[in-house]
């Protein structure tokens, strides 16, 4: 989902979009997801955002919309960059996992 919210980096403020109080405002529905996964069809979905679910909902413990996307047997990619570099259609997404510096059998940098 390409909202170029990925722009505002680095600016740690610009991307965490609070309001007044300190919380991160809204960015996805739910209405929107079920119309994705379930009318659509879709396997995955990924964002340029931090999380999937609002701030106002997750200072709550609120992690229903993520609760949704995994219920389903699907996920979801969070931090996405580039997608103004990504066509409309025909791209080919590769996806994998980010390897931490300190894991055991990494080598050192």
């Amino acid at each position: 989902m390409r909202t170029d919210w990925s722009k505002r980096w680095p600016d740690g403020a610009a991307l965490a979009n609070k309001d007044a109080p300190g919380v991160p405002l809204s960015r996805l529905e739910h209405a929107v997801l079920k119309l994705l996964y379930e009318e659509r069809g879709i396997t995955a979905s990924g964002h340029e955002t931090t999380d999937t679910d609002p701030g106002v909902a997750t200072t709550k413990d609120d992690y229903s919309l993520e609760s949704y996307i995994l219920g389903t047997n699907h996920y979801q990619i969070e931090m996405l960059a580039n997608l103004d570099q990504v066509p409309e259609s025909g791209a080919l997404v590769w996806i994998t996992f980010p390897r931490s510096r300190t894991a055991r059998d990494s080598p050192r940098a």
